[in-house]
């Protein structure tokens, strides 16, 4: 009787361990697998050329009217990767360009929040950090906005464009360099960006290399200049997909209409989706309008070229 109770208390105390280590090992492939999908990536080894030898601290703060994450005073341009689950992965990846007028990153809401949504779709996401014009006060938002109304900032910021034209080439040539490494088609690689970061978008639509081409181009609300348009379309221009909304205070609607015309003028796919309401930068914000639907419509376009077939 006693070695028969003795071999029970054996038997659980052999469960316990074992259930133990079960739930152990699973929270660390938890772990693992957040840590994977959040990858940090350094797209520079060093301070990278053309950054004017700035080597201030980057920084962040959620002091403005959303409060959000703003990150300001970036010097290093980094990717953050967030890898969709295996069952759900369609080859596709996405670098995804926050706003934030040049000067700062709206990381979260045009940032994360988008690749996050993304990953939901079997897309692959690179948030891409990449550089800013300097800010000198402590408060980015207000510095940031006062420079917006300042009609002579952006003679300012030409230069800037430079660094963040080069941030976005190096982020491709990286992806079609690693596509084993995350589970992309070296041929489905596109970039999106919103405000500013449809800048950079449109940026590289215009001003790519047989080695940093891009596969598709999304701009959203995206501030298109004449400097931005001034080397025309490439004769393999990559279809491009628009959206903005006519209520936009701070971006025009007419900057989106000049990059639309330009890649219909020149014989190129392109997709524009103009709303009557919906402001700057709407992103994934539920505003019970309209504008709510350009997820839907970028997702039918993304089918229509194929991105979205496993």
């Amino acid at each position: 009787m006693k070695k028969t109770h003795s071999l029970a208390i054996s038997v659980r105390k052999v469960f316990n361990i074992i259930t133990h280590l079960t739930i152990t090992i699973a929270l660390l492939f938890c772990l693992n697998s957040s840590n994977a999908q959040q990858k940090v990536i350094q797209l520079y080894n060093g301070l990278p050329h053309g950054s004017g030898g700035r080597t201030s601290a980057e920084q962040e703060t959620i002091k403005n009217p959303m409060n959000t994450k703003l990150v300001y005073n970036i010097t290093q341009a980094t990717l953050t990767a967030f890898i969709p689950d295996v069952s759900k992965s369609n080859g596709t990846a996405v670098i995804v360009c926050p706003g934030g007028a040049f000067q700062t990153l709206f990381i979260d809401w045009e940032g994360y929040d988008i690749a996050r949504w993304l990953n939901e779709k079997g897309i692959a996401a690179f948030v891409l950090k990449y550089r800013t014009y300097h800010l000198v006060s402590d408060d980015p938002y207000t510095e940031m906005m006062d420079n917006i109304n300042d009609s002579s900032f952006y003679k300012h910021v030409v230069p800037v464009w430079n660094m963040e034209l080069n941030d976005a080439k190096i982020a491709v040539i990286y992806l079609r360099q690693h596509t084993k490494e995350y589970g992309i088609n070296p041929s489905k690689i596109g970039i999106i960006g919103f405000s500013a970061g449809g800048s950079v978008s449109a940026l590289l639509a215009y001003n790519y290399t047989t080695t940093t081409r891009p596969d598709f181009v999304a701009s959203f609300y995206g501030f298109i200049s004449d400097s931005i348009r001034k080397s025309g379309v490439q004769y393999d221009a990559p279809p491009l997909f628009i959206a903005a909304a006519t209520d936009d205070e701070l971006v025009p609607v007419t900057h989106s209409l000049l990059l639309y015309n330009d890649w219909v003028q020149s014989k190129h796919s392109a997709e524009l989706h103009i709303f009557s309401k919906g402001g700057h930068g709407f992103a994934l914000r539920k505003k019970n309008l309209p504008v709510n639907e350009w997820t839907n419509l970028f997702l039918n376009w993304m089918n229509v070229q194929g991105l979205l077939k496993r």
